[in-house]
């Protein structure tokens, strides 16, 4: 390469990294954590005292929900829920930041998840200055970008592309944006190398939603967890450090997905965001420690290390403290922290010394937010604290009772801090706290991360394929690129001389990164190499319906490569000459109860039909589930009914009707789903014993006012004991009899 030509190349290169580097715009609180990812604003001149009932508040707004706002420019975002029952659904909320009133709602359904409507709109929004873009995370692992005006730009179903999955606990994760990504995670159970269930990072590009990377960097999940990874930069690195579902801490190169180092902390799963500053990482967890029964621990962690840094990355800690769910605030060598018994605790970051200890309450969920020499924080007692944390006690300086009336209005949410306000959300409204003059756009904060330089000549240490993840039905075209990084993670250059081969995959891909496949059902790699180092993009290939499945083809034990959520749960097996497909029983509740998909997300109008047998044992029966577009059609063995669900806690959102059946019989199940004119659902469904005639009359039906107009089909199960099932078909409705 000329020397010219190398200086293009860094030149180009530089103008990229800028063009992503890390945005701070005056006015701006564009992630729940504020600017610095340290719940700590910059701002000056903030109140020291305000009253629900007139002193200092600018506005409150009938609009409640249990996660923070962020506030870019003059507007306020949330996600909340709307209506109640049969409506209910999750809501992206837009309001005026100076009037709290209303500019405009994206509504979105809740389907395929176990979380209560209580615990509905559990993550924030996180925002682009750069762009004015929003990035929601649902509780059903709708993950979403809509522009400053609510048009949505992209959307991923990470349930039925991923197998996320959802819990009775809500516990959703507020993604991250890092230059030209989005970084959400979760527990997954996909296809290929990540069927089996494990807590993964999903990267997408923020523009496009492309999926750039995903990566596992720790090992089993204990639970579902939600703090939300902290990207900075320590001795010239850049790390993105978070807790996982595993119980440890663990730190990645964000442009890649690598793991750098990791620190194993709980016996479950991890909840408290951590705090950096330039040289060290905090972290804390409310549960078992590994090496001891005391419960809660607060560690200092040098961040400079790899691998396992159990034994050589701990600077302090501190044991006995249960700090949960609340995440830390750090500022001025002051570590802030609320237990869960709402305890706010001053450590000293240096050595962990506990300075001062002040009671705010009984249960706590919120994070501290320190701002203008003072800490705002909200109790799950619904009381406001206005504080002002000094060398060796806590002033109160102000301390206001939402509501009279025990637990009508709860503050689960931390606050926001933006031109000179400090905005507040309860379980019930929206409060705006400060001066009523319309402010001046607050100095924007310095960044805190740097640009690394990379050399644009250097060998590879990394070849990344994107997208990472693809769908395609045969004879389509997708298309691949690719990009080279060294060792620390940083971005060297666009390849095009890469050589491409297919593993698992049949078909062509060409010198340029172009793959068609000829046939489908498959699953397998596009794979890309450069100066010995190889990358691989996942491609699944599924054919447009109809679908049939008898599973004689596919060998003992197996399971349909392409399916999603199905690893380790079930497995192909020869039952009286026949081949099945079989649930296994299982005592792990991340394995007994679930939903596996088929293919595409973007299926409509559509039957879907199955045989199944329920084994009983003990006198106890599974319970049965087929789906179609995201609704499920489940025979019950204990409670004997056939439901008709698509969120299966909100029950003012299903209908079911007496059906008795037996255990170790086979029967037929037939739901059909049909998009009506008037933009309603109707859900019709059929059971009937296998080898007899079907039924003319559809057994239950449903007719849903707030429609899932698309998804993929699918299976749900809770299997104490063994499912079989057989003779799968999917099916147009243009093809379907009845």
């Amino acid at each position: 390469m000329s020397r010219l030509h190398r200086s293009l190349l860094a030149v180009s290169i530089l103008f990229i990294s800028l063009a992503y580097a890390e945005i701070r715009i005056a006015g701006t609180w564009a992630n729940w954590r504020g600017p610095h990812q340290t719940g700590v604003s910059d701002e000056n001149g903030l109140p020291s005292s305000w009253s629900p009932e007139g002193e200092n508040l600018v506005w409150k707004a009938p609009f409640g929900g249990r996660s923070a706002p962020i506030i870019m420019e003059d507007r306020l975002y949330m996600v909340n829920t709307a209506e109640e029952g049969e409506q209910e659904q999750e809501r992206v909320l837009c309001l005026e930041a100076n009037t709290g009133k209303r500019i405009w709602e994206r509504r979105f359904n809740v389907y395929g998840s176990d979380v209560p409507p209580h615990r509905v709109g559990w993550a924030s929004p996180v925002g682009d200055p750069s762009t004015g873009r929003i990035y929601v995370m649902g509780v059903s692992g709708t993950f979403m970008c809509l522009d400053r005006n609510g048009k949505v730009l992209w959307e991923h179903s990470l349930a039925e592309e991923f197998g996320i999955i959802t819990t009775h606990g809500g516990r959703t994760v507020t993604p991250a944006i890092f230059e030209n990504l989005v970084i959400t995670s979760g527990i997954t159970s996909g296809w290929g190398s990540q069927a089996r269930g494990g807590h993964r990072y999903i990267a997408c590009d923020k523009m496009t939603g492309e999926v750039v990377w995903v990566a596992q960097p720790g090992g089993n999940p204990y639970d579902t967890c939600y703090p939300t990874g902290v990207v900075s930069e320590f001795a010239g690195k850049t790390l993105l450090v978070d807790g996982g579902a595993d119980g440890s801490i663990y730190a990645m190169k964000p442009r890649t997905g690598e793991r750098v180092w990791i620190f194993p902390f709980s016996k479950r799963a991890i909840n408290a965001s951590v705090v950096v500053d330039d040289k060290r990482v905090y972290a804390c967890h409310g549960q078992e420690n590994l090496d001891t029964n005391v419960m809660g621990r607060v560690v200092a962690l040098d961040p400079s290390g790899t691998g396992d840094i159990n034994k050589t990355g701990e600077i302090w800690r501190v044991d006995g403290l249960t700090v949960e769910f609340p995440s830390p605030v750090l500022h001025g060598g002051k570590l802030y922290l609320i237990d869960n018994g709402a305890n706010l605790i001053c450590l000293d970051s240096t050595n962990g010394k506990e300075l001062w200890k002040l009671s705010l309450g009984t249960i706590q969920k919120a994070s501290p937010v320190y701002a203008d020499g003072k800490l705002y924080v909200g109790t799950e007692n619904g009381k406001f604290y206005i504080l002002k944390p000094g060398e060796t006690e806590c002033k109160v300086l102000d301390v206001d009772e939402l509501s009279k009336i025990a637990g009508e209005e709860e503050i689960l949410a931390s606050a926001a801090v933006a031109n000179g306000r400090v905005y507040l959300v309860s379980t019930k409204n929206t409060y705006c706290i400060g001066s009523r003059r319309v402010p001046r756009p607050s100095p924007a904060p310095g960044s805190h991360l740097a640009l690394a330089a990379a050399d644009s000549s250097a060998t590879p240490a990394l070849v990344q394929v994107i997208p990472a993840e693809s769908l395609i039905a045969p004879g389509q075209e997708a298309r691949f690129r690719v990009r080279t990084y060294d060792a620390s993670g940083n971005f060297l250059r666009e390849e095009t001389g890469a050589t491409w081969s297919l593993a698992g995959l049949q078909g062509t891909v060409s010198a340029d990164g172009k793959y068609v496949a000829p046939k489908g059902p498959q699953a397998g790699e596009v794979r890309a190499t450069v100066s010995g180092i190889t990358g691989a993009a996942r491609v699944r290939v599924v054919p447009p319906l109809p679908w049939n499945e008898d599973f004689e083809s596919l060998a003992p034990k197996s399971i349909p490569a392409h399916w999603i959520g199905a690893g380790g749960k079930y497995e192909v097996r020869e039952v009286e000459g026949n081949k099945v497909l079989v649930k296994l029983s299982n005592e792990f509740s991340l394995l007994r109860r679930c939903r596996t998909y088929m293919g595409p997300s973007n299926l409509s109008n559509y039957t879907m039909q199955a045989d199944v047998l329920g084994i009983e044992k003990r006198r106890q029966l599974p319970d049965i589930g087929i789906i179609a577009q995201r609704y499920a059609m489940v025979l019950t063995g204990n409670t004997q009914k056939l439901w008709i669900e698509s969120w299966q806690p909100e029950t003012k959102r299903s209908v079911s009707v007496p059906f008795e059946w037996k255990g170790n019989v086979w029967y037929t199940m037939k739901v059909r789903v049909e998009n009506t004119a008037d933009g309603k659902a109707r859900v019709r469904g059929k059971v009937w014993p296998r080898g007899s005639a079907e039924p003319d009359q559809w057994t239950i039906e449903k007719l849903d006012p707030i429609p899932n107009l698309q998804g993929s089909p699918g299976f749900f199960a809770y299997a104490h004991n063994e499912i079989y099932y057989d003779n799968i078909k999917v099916t147009p409705n243009s093809n379907d009899a009845q």
